[in-house]
């Protein structure tokens, strides 16, 4: 009888002990994880814990001082941020900086053109992309009128007219009202959904909750903790992390038997 039992998700990301450090400070410690191809995961932690700058190490915006990065089966370790989005790896930035005086068509054009050499080609890419992000109806709008939210579908949208395999989200929510929030959710699904694999560096614990079968936690350079959203959130690491020393045992104490 043939074996029918489910196979284990490849992975498509791997870090094997990766740090870094700016003069004095330990930015990122010993940090290994591993994505696998298909999942929507999470890396959460508080201010300064070094998120961003893992993203950065992820992506090729920096080189690790010691361990390996590997993505789609190779060592990109230091590689070249352009090198790793035409392989596949590509990232939104917090601070959004769209080209103001261009329009949100032309903006997702850019990313387009990393496989498309054509201008045409690429502005018509651009509208498929805009229609998956719930830009459709503002393909001709100067990026500068976007409001907060259209920037921040715009961001998400040139990185994923690149045709990622792995899309790295660096707090695409940040600045959003509640219901900006809740109108995202659903388009960050459809991505995942689509194939492409999604991490995303969330504070927004709704988002997370809702979106995240993985979560790493970071804090002071570190993982501290691994599981899933409802794991982590009662981790006693996790909230001395993001709380305060001392705050996981008296919410211990005062919690009913």
């Amino acid at each position: 009888m043939a074996d029918t039992a489910p196979q284990p998700q490849q992975p498509l990301l791997r870090l094997d002990g990766v740090g870094i450090a700016f003069g004095g400070l330990r930015a990122v410690h010993n940090v290994s994880l591993t994505v696998p191809a298909g999942s929507l995961s999470a890396l959460i932690g508080p201010n300064g814990a070094g998120k961003t700058t893992l993203f950065a190490l992820m992506s090729g915006f920096l080189r690790p001082d010691s361990g390996r990065v590997h993505f789609d089966g190779r060592d990109i370790t230091g590689q070249a941020p352009h090198r790793n989005a035409r392989a596949g790896l590509a990232r939104t930035f917090q601070i959004v900086q769209p080209f103001a005086a261009q329009t949100v068509r032309e903006n997702i054009a850019v990313g387009a053109h990393l496989r498309l050499a054509e201008r045409q080609a690429a502005l018509a890419a651009a509208e498929g992309v805009a229609q998956r992000v719930g830009l459709g109806a503002l393909l001709e709008q100067p990026a500068g009128e976007l409001t907060v939210a259209g920037r921040k579908r715009l961001e998400l949208a040139r990185a994923l007219a690149t045709s990622p395999k792995l899309l790295l989200l660096d707090e695409v929510l940040a600045g959003l009202n509640p219901q900006e929030i809740a109108e995202m959710l659903p388009v960050v699904r459809g991505i995942a959904d689509s194939g492409v694999t999604v991490l995303m560096i969330e504070h927004v614990m709704q988002a997370v909750m809702h979106l995240a079968g993985q979560v790493w936690v970071l804090a002071q350079g570190e993982l501290i903790a691994s599981g899933t959203p409802e794991q982590v959130t009662r981790d006693e690491r996790v909230i001395e992390a993001y709380l305060g020393r001392g705050t996981a045992a008296r919410l211990n104490r005062r919690s009913p038997r």
